[in-house]
């Protein structure tokens, strides 16, 4: 997969995946109750890693700066 995550857009998704991810695991393991919607933190964690969104692709978005 080419990469279509931009730098800014790389750095909100995984400080919002670090987020989602703290508040999963806020009381510590076992998770309970609803705290295992933080967990779905795990996905922009992993796109903002990568530097690539499958989403992007499927719609042609890339937010990536146009080279010269």
């Amino acid at each position: 997969m080419s990469r279509n995550v931009g730098m800014a857009d790389r750095m909100v998704r995984i400080v919002v995946g670090l987020a989602l991810i703290a508040f999963a695991l806020r009381n510590g393991l076992p998770i309970k109750g609803w705290d295992w919607a933080g967990l779905i933190g795990f996905v922009p964690l992993l796109t903002g890693l990568f530097a690539t969104c499958p989403a992007y692709s499927l719609i042609g978005y890339s937010s990536c700066e146009k080279r010269r």
